[in-house]
């Protein structure tokens, strides 16, 4: 077999843009898990030691709260998406 490496996402989310966007899918997905990994990539995207920083955490706590299976506090979810510079708006479901 050839060489493979493995894909990470981080190294294609290079706007502020694109991580929005990247969070609106996985929050639209409404599966936790692809939630908390779209937030770590963003999160690694940025740079995680700053983002920790930011966020008022340690860095292994970070990866802890990020890791798939998680059942992180929502005001440690929501400090890290502040840290990312990301809102969270509600609005209406389409029916």
């Amino acid at each position: 077999m050839g060489n493979t490496t493995t894909f990470e996402a981080a190294d294609y989310l290079d706007s502020e843009e694109m991580m929005a966007e990247y969070l609106n899918q996985a929050l639209a997905s409404g599966d936790t898990d692809l939630l908390l990994a779209a937030i770590g990539d963003v999160a690694r995207a940025r740079g995680m030691a700053q983002v920790a920083r930011d966020a008022g955490l340690g860095r292994e706590s970070l990866y802890k709260a990020l890791t798939v299976g998680a059942k992180p506090r929502f005001d440690t979810v929501f400090k890290v998406l502040q840290a990312l510079g990301v809102r969270m708006y509600a609005q209406p479901q389409s029916h």
